[in-house]
């Protein structure tokens, strides 16, 4: 990543005051000015998702849903999906706080959570990918995606735009302006029974549903991530990277794998919201930083043992967070392209085993750094500056899925 682009972009960022919104309620007035975040948290055992107030502890929401569930917050925050793949179905959680921008300030709406009256229904609803104003739903066997309207889903609507995806795998889709960009299964390969077909690209489409320009190559396609109106797909190939076109469509762009680099490959993908970058995963115990800008895109980080779970840092921009199986959290520096520092946080989680097996997850909240610990029932609160525990949140069951919402604003 070249280092003059990323500090352009990191100096940009803290210019323009960024509005950030985490992937967890705390309450604080100060006059007319309200603070409000909230942890969502998934049992990893048992079908129940729970929404918790992030400065008192307090349980605010209890929700029974089918099955296991892996949640995903919304761009604006007002809504967690709770996908159920081994249930076929998606509950979504309004989350209670609404933040809106005016340009110099932003105002906050705050409420009680609640479990909304509106399921989507599907064969192995899989990736949830959060986008501006909606969200957008892959359904591995169901051969379709769908595009929902947040907004009308808020109003207890539902309005969906419903995408083919030519046939069952284990893919993705996203938008990128009017246009859909969706993986491509081959279905002239030999699978077994019961099994999905290996993806072999990605095609794109317009807001009619018809196919612009040829596929581009992305081989066993795997992981998506946004980024300043940019979008990445991990390939065998190298990172696809698209971004705005014309009006023919989108610009699609291979950033292919150097021979410097050792056998790998990007199947998980994370992009900066304030910095335009993306940072993947690189087998099981490397990370790479992607600058799509760069001649020489990837910086390689080794690990000293496998990775858990990696995200992004919204507020402090220049932090990455990598929790490996020993039970340390490191903290990367996205600029310098370095481990920093790294302190043990919980009990060493094997990476052997399940791949679904009760593992900590992470996400940023009010600008700290949360971690559901399933084998304590705790969610631990760290401060990102020393990695050193704050407080714990006791949180009944097995607490495995995290996520964040919230802000802060102005209240009428």
């Amino acid at each position: 990543m070249h280092m003059k682009n990323v500090r352009r972009h990191l100096s940009a960022a803290v210019a323009a005051g960024v509005l950030l919104v985490s992937p967890a309620v705390s309450a604080h007035e100060d006059h007319d000015n309200k603070e409000a975040w909230r942890l969502v948290v998934a049992d990893h055992t048992q079908p129940v998702v729970r929404v918790i107030d992030f400065e008192s502890g307090k349980e605010l929401g209890r929700y029974d849903v089918k099955g296991h569930a892996a949640l995903t917050a919304s761009a604006s925050g007002r809504t967690v999906f709770a996908a159920q793949p081994d249930a076929d179905i998606v509950h979504v959680i309004g989350s209670g706080i609404h933040l809106a921008d005016h340009g110099d300030h932003r105002d906050i709406e705050i409420t009680d959570p609640s479990l909304l009256p509106v399921t989507f229904e599907g064969k192995r609803p899989f990736h949830v990918v959060p986008q501006s104003g909606h969200l957008v739903l892959f359904y591995d066997r169901g051969g379709k995606a769908e595009i929902i309207d947040e907004d009308a889903l808020l109003d207890g609507k539902v309005q969906v735009r419903s995408i083919d995806t030519t046939a069952p795998h284990h893919g993705v889709a996203a938008t990128l302006g009017q246009f859909v960009l969706v993986s491509v299964p081959d279905t002239k390969a030999e699978v077994k029974p019961d099994a999905l077909p290996p993806r072999l690209g990605v095609r794109v489409l317009d807001k009619d549903g018809n196919q612009v320009g040829d596929i581009a190559t992305c081989t066993d396609l795997h992981g998506e991530a946004t980024s300043a109106r940019l979008v990445a797909f991990g390939c065998k190939e190298g990172v696809l990277v698209a971004g705005p076109g014309d009006k023919n469509g989108p610009e699609l762009k291979l950033l292919a794998y150097p021979e410097n680099l050792p056998k790998g490959k990007v199947g998980t993908i994370l992009g900066g919201k304030s910095l335009k970058f993306f940072l993947g995963n690189y087998g099981d115990d490397k990370v790479v930083l992607i600058d799509p800008d760069s001649d020489e895109p990837y910086r390689l980080v080794e690990l000293p043992t496998r990775r858990v779970d990696f995200i992004l840092d919204p507020v402090n921009l220049r932090n990455a967070y990598i929790l490996t199986e020993d039970g340390d959290l490191h903290v990367l520096d996205v600029i310098d392209g370095k481990i920093a520092r790294k302190a043990k946080v919980t009990e060493p989680y094997s990476k052997d085993g399940h791949w679904r097996d009760p593992r900590p997850r992470l996400t940023t909240v009010d600008g700290q750094i949360a971690i559901t610990d399933p084998r304590h029932s705790v969610v631990r609160v760290l401060d990102p500056a020393t990695l050193k525990e704050t407080r714990t949140i006791a949180v009944e069951g097995q607490p495995f899925s995290i996520v964040a919402v919230g802000g802060s604003g102005v209240s009428h």
